[in-house]
């Protein structure tokens, strides 16, 4: 529990709450209800461990932030999520009502520890240790099976190491979402394209364009080769002479298949600190300047 004023609140409550759910309570020193309502607040701040963070305003000392919030009666607690008021309730409620005004926001205990789990997963991963990222993003996806996140990395990396199998039954949950969310599509094409790579005929393929330029079949197929082998710049390389000749070509076949590959080498989200924004990677970033000046042109 922290005691927050005008001087701390854009730290300790707006910033604060992009990291963690966080319980504003306004209360006064006079107020009974507040002096009922507090302890409740402060024991299951610390029986929920880190879930979500407890403040206090004194709304006496601290008019400015009780205008800012509309507060007309105490005790009144709001709960900011990503620096904004998501929620809150009025008067002092009983334990039971306020853990389940706060389990309807806050991640479970569950939760928590599978974003743990898959934090060390991608330690593992940067150290080049695959075997251990795998168990443990297994491990988390077992505990949180609703976490996309969690799934979409470990369904990634499976694909990475040649698991093709494993990827598309650990896929099959969220097939559906490769409609709707960008990420998941590129999965699905990700893992297609690995399968139908294997009957591709590298010669020919090289052959074919060389006597014909614009065979895009044949440039499209070999960009998928070049995805099976790990050639990620080889493969939109290839794209892009489909995208300069003919941007429409196959439904923009090419601009979607651009944009997966652009989506399949985008690294996970690194660790920085507070208030830094991470660094992209170069090459995504080459490469996505690249077909916007393509698509544009």
């Amino acid at each position: 529990m922290l005691d927050v004023t005008v001087a701390n609140f854009e730290a300790e409550v707006i910033e604060a709450s992009k990291t963690v759910p966080v319980l504003v309570d306004f209360w006064a020193p006079w107020c009974g209800p507040c002096k009922s309502l507090g302890p409740i607040l402060e024991k299951l701040e610390t029986e929920y461990a880190g879930r979500f963070r407890l403040v206090k305003i004194n709304s006496d000392d601290e008019q400015q932030l009780a205008g800012a919030f509309g507060i007309r009666s105490i005790p009144t607690c709001v709960l900011m999520i990503d620096g904004k008021p998501v929620d809150g309730f009025m008067g002092a409620q009983p334990e039971g009502q306020v853990k389940a005004f706060l389990d309807k926001h806050v991640p479970s205990a569950v939760h928590m520890e599978a974003e743990a789990e898959e934090a060390e997963a991608l330690d593992d991963l940067a150290a080049g240790d695959a075997p251990s990222a795998l168990e443990k993003m297994a491990d988390a996806v077992a505990k949180d099976p609703d976490n996309h996140n969690i799934r979409y990395d470990y369904i990634k990396v499976l694909v990475q190491v040649g698991a093709i199998a494993e990827a598309e039954a650990a896929f099959e949950p969220v097939k559906l979402l490769a409609e709707t969310e960008q990420r998941f599509g590129s999965l699905a094409w990700w893992i297609d394209t690995l399968k139908s790579a294997g009957s591709a005929d590298e010669a020919a393929l090289g052959a074919a364009i060389q006597a014909k330029p614009r065979d895009f079949e044949a440039r499209y197929a070999l960009a998928g080769l070049r995805v099976a082998q790990q050639r990620y710049t080889d493969a939109m390389d290839e794209l892009l002479e489909i995208l300069m000749r003919d941007k429409s070509w196959n439904n923009e076949a090419a601009r979607k298949a651009f944009v997966a590959i652009l989506q399949i080498i985008t690294p996970p989200m690194p660790k920085v600190e507070e208030g830094k924004v991470p660094p992209e990677d170069p090459t995504v970033v080459k490469y996505r300047r690249r077909l916007s000046s393509v698509v544009l042109s």
